[in-house]
C-alpha cells in the first residue's frame, strides 16, 4: 500500500479483515506500506499489522513480496505509481478518482489494458458501491423493478470547511487534488449514479464555487480531514461546492450537488431515483436501510417502505451477522478487498474498471468545462468498451 493516512487506514482495515470474514480463494498478506516520513510509517505499519515499511513508492514496487499495489495517494500520483506498479507486473487497487486529468485518466488505462493481457488486473476503489443497500438498488434496478428511470436525485452533502481558519490542506490544491468538492464528493455520486442506473451521464450543465479563497497555511502534516493552522496564508485553488444538472445515455434527467459547506451535514451522501414503476431513495447516514415505493400496488396501500438490508441473501450480507445487526462504513472497504481477491483468482475483470474510472473523470472535466462557460450543457464522452 502507498499511503497510509485516512484512506490508507481504511484499507487496512479492509485488507485485514477480508480473509476472517468471507472464504477467500487466496488469502491477502499485508506485505508492506509505503510513505515518506519514516516514523510516521513505520508507526502505521505497526498500528495497521503491515510486515514492513517503505519510504519510497518504486522500491515497494520493486519488492519480490509484492503482488498488489493499493494507491491511496493524493490524486497527483496515481498515475504515475498506478503506471509503474502495473508495468512491474503487479495488480493494483487504485483510490477515486482515477487521477487528476482525463489525460492522466486514459494514460492508466492504456496501462492497465497493457496489463490485462499479461494477466494483471486493475480496479478503482468507490466504496459507496460496496455498500449492501446500493448493491440491493441495483440488483432491483436491473431487475425492472422500477422499470424505465426518470429521474436521479444525488448529493454529498459535508460541513468539515465551514470555519474560514481552516488549515489550506492539499485537498485545497488543485495542482495535489485536481479539485475540490468536485473531485473528493462528486466522484462518488457521479459513479454511484451511473453504477445504480446502469446508464452512463451524457451531457451536464454546472456551476461550481470556492466560498472561502484565502486560507492559512497548513502548519506540519494533516491527518485526514484535519490539520493545524499556522500564521502565513495560501490561496485556494479547488472548488469548495459544485451543482449541476445532466442528462444520462437512457433518457433520464438528474441533479447533483457536492459540497463541503452544508452545515450540520457531516457525511450526507442521498440518492433517490424515479421510475415508472417504482422509486428507491438511499442515505448514507443510514446505510443499512433502502426505502421502495412499488408503484404498481393500489393507490390506497401504496407508499414507501422502509428494507432492513441486513438479511443473508442481500449483498455481502451472507458472510456478517444475524439480521438486523448493521454494518457501517469500514465494511465498504472490507467488501471491496473481496471482490478484488476473487477477481484475481478467477482471472476475471474487477469492477469499476480503470474504464469506469476515466468515464466518472470524463464526468468531472465537462462539469469543470460547463461552469467555466456560464453553466452550458456540455456533452460527456462516452468510454467505450475495448477487448
Amino acid at each position: 500500500m502507498v499511503g497510509y493516512a485516512f484512506m490508507g487506514a481504511a484499507h487496512s482495515q479492509g485488507w485485514r479483515t477480508a480473509g476472517r470474514v468471507f472464504d477467500l480463494p487466496l488469502q491477502p498478506r499485508l506485505a508492506a506500506i509505503c510513505g515518506r516520513d519514516a516514523a510516521a510509517v513505520q508507526a502505521a505499519a505497526d498500528r495497521h499489522g503491515w510486515a514492513a515499511a517503505e519510504t519510497d513508492w518504486r522500491a515497494l514496487i520493486a519488492r519480490d513480496d509484492v503482488q498488489l499495489v493499493d494507491i491511496c495517494t493524493p490524486g497527483d500520483s496515481h498515475a504515475e505509481i498506478a503506471i509503474a506498479a502495473l508495468e512491474a507486473g503487479k495488480h493494483v487497487l487504485c483510490e477515486k478518482p482515477l487521477a487528476n486529468t482525463v489525460e492522466e485518466a486514459e494514460a492508466m488505462l492504456e496501462a492497465a489494458e497493457r496489463a490485462a493481457a499479461r494477466g494483471q488486473l486493475a480496479m478503482v476503489g468507490f466504496n459507496y458501491r460496496r455498500v449492501p443497500a446500493m448493491a440491493l438498488a441495483r440488483q432491483m434496478v436491473a431487475d425492472g423493478r422500477l422499470g424505465a428511470i426518470h429521474h436521479v436525485r444525488v448529493t454529498y452533502l459535508q460541513d468539515w470547511l465551514v470555519d474560514p481558519e481552516f488549515p489550506l490542506t492539499w485537498r485545497l490544491e488543485r495542482e495535489h487534488a485536481g479539485s475540490g468538492a468536485l473531485g473528493d464528493l462528486g466522484a462518488h455520486i457521479v459513479d454511484l449514479a451511473q453504477y445504480v442506473t446502469g446508464s452512463p451521464i451524457a451531457g451536464v450543465s454546472a456551476l461550481t464555487e470556492t466560498f472561502v479563497r484565502e486560507r492559512p497555511l497548513l502548519s506540519g502534516s494533516s491527518a485526514g480531514l484535519s490539520g493545524t493552522a499556522s500564521a502565513e496564508r495560501g490561496q485556494v485553488t479547488v472548488d469548495d461546492a459544485a451543482l449541476f444538472t445532466g442528462r444520462f445515455a437512457n433518457g433520464a434527467l438528474a441533479s447533483f450537488e457536492a459540497t463541503r459547506f452544508a452545515t450540520g451535514r457531516k457525511n450526507a451522501l442521498r440518492l433517490e431515483l424515479n421510475g415508472e414503476k417504482g422509486s428507491l431513495a438511499f442515505d448514507l447516514e443510514r446505510l443499512n436501510e433502502l426505502s421502495f415505493h412499488d408503484h404498481t400496488l393500489p393507490a390506497g396501500t401504496a407508499g414507501f417502505r422502509r428494507i432492513l438490508v441486513t438479511e443473508p441473501e442481500h449483498p455481502y450480507l451472507e458472510a456478517w451477522w444475524p439480521p438486523g445487526h448493521g454494518l457501517g462504513y469500514e465494511h465498504t472497504f472490507v467488501h471491496q478487498a473481496r471482490d478484488l481477491v476473487h477477481a484475481i483468482a478467477s482471472g476475471t475483470a474487477p469492477a469499476p474498471s480503470f474504464a469506469d474510472g476515466l468515464q466518472v473523470q470524463r464526468v468531472l472535466a465537462a462539469v469543470e468545462e460547463s461552469a467555466a462557460k456560464n453553466s452550458a450543457f456540455t456533452p460527456v464522452p462516452v468510454q467505450e468498451a475495448r477487448t
